[in-house]
């Protein structure tokens, strides 16, 4: 993994707060600084081995751009068990939710035909047997017997009215709701393992330039770790630092001039953040000989067009205006 732009300019800083030491006092309005850049890390969300890095150094990129991708296969094989789930669960709340099905139904129909056919001919039997007992035909005990035929077939027909009533419905409202409730979280889990399938790839979040690829293909890389530095469009800032001495006469608002080699004159940035805490320049011991090498940090904005004219690490020299 090569070195980040990021320390590149952290390393310049001690030079560039060196400079001020160095600069001549013959323009008091006049202070050293340099160009930094805003950049942007892009880095997976999930950690995994870099497959294949889609974009290369200096190459300019629009957003929504592709800029690498992670091994997919361990989440495409989550992905494909999540969605096997799902379906399971949506396909057992859709049964639950239905009656039996109609090959079943007939079956029970059948069986109630048969109870009643039963149950009519328990009837005919109990009624012939009465005639037969008033005329003495036929022993009491026996309307007995068919008494008990003809209940135990009234029971029949309505234990397989029950049955078919309890077909033709659904299941019961809270097995209902548990498998509804089951096959949410299973959806919820394709959700999760499609999102983490996706974090294998990285897109640019803004148009830019690629200033840096930290890593390269077949390199494990951490989860959030950056792949890819871009330098949006516009996104320079000036840092230049003014003596202890001449911070009342700058504020935030305020407008310089930036001077630089190979720049085109009429340069202005406009300052938006001054430091509240103080650096030195060599030497760093404190003492009221060395009050003159204390400096205060502040960052401008670059005004039109200049952010893209200037480069991160580019020296420059800001003049103040008032």
């Amino acid at each position: 993994m090569r070195i980040g732009t990021r320390a590149v300019l952290r390393a310049l800083l001690p030079a560039a707060v060196a400079l001020v030491a160095g600069c001549t006092r013959g323009d008091p309005d006049a202070f050293s600084g340099y160009a930094e850049g805003e950049f942007v890390y892009v880095g997976p969300a999930v950690s995994g081995r870099l497959q294949s890095v889609e974009v290369q150094r200096g190459q300019r990129v629009e957003r929504g751009a592709p800029l690498f991708r992670l091994d997919p296969d361990p989440g495409s094989f989550e992905r494909a068990a999540a969605a096997a789930r799902a379906e399971q669960a949506a396909s057992q709340a859709s049964n639950l939710r239905k009656g039996k099905r109609a090959d079943e139904l007939r079956a029970i129909e059948q069986q109630l035909e048969q109870a009643r056919a039963a149950l009519d001919l328990s009837t005919r039997e109990l009624e012939r047997t009465t005639v037969l007992v008033t005329k003495g035909f036929q022993s009491p005990g026996r309307l007995d017997e068919l008494r008990a035929a003809r209940e135990r077939d009234a029971a029949r027909v309505a234990e397989v009215q029950a049955q078919l009533a309890v077909a033709r419905t659904a299941a019961r409202p809270d097995e209902i709701a548990a498998a509804e409730a089951s096959q949410r979280a299973a959806e919820s889990d394709l959700n999760l393992s499609r999102w983490r399938e996706q974090q294998t790839r990285g897109f640019a979040p803004v148009g830019g330039s690629v200033q840096d690829v930290t890593y390269r293909v077949g390199e494990w890389v951490a989860q959030g770790a950056p792949v890819v530095a871009l330098l949006p469009d516009g996104a320079v800032k000036l840092r230049f630092f003014v003596p202890q001495a001449d911070l009342p006469r700058i504020a935030p608002g305020d407008t310089v001039q930036v001077h630089c080699d190979g720049c085109p004159a009429g340069i202005t940035a406009r300052v938006r953040f001054i430091s509240t805490e103080a650096e030195f320049t060599p030497p760093v011991i404190y003492s009221n000989e060395s009050r003159s090498k204390l400096v205060f940090m502040v960052e401008a904005q670059p005004q039109g067009d200049a952010a893209s004219r200037l480069r991160p690490g580019q020296p420059i020299d800001v003049r103040l205006t008032r």
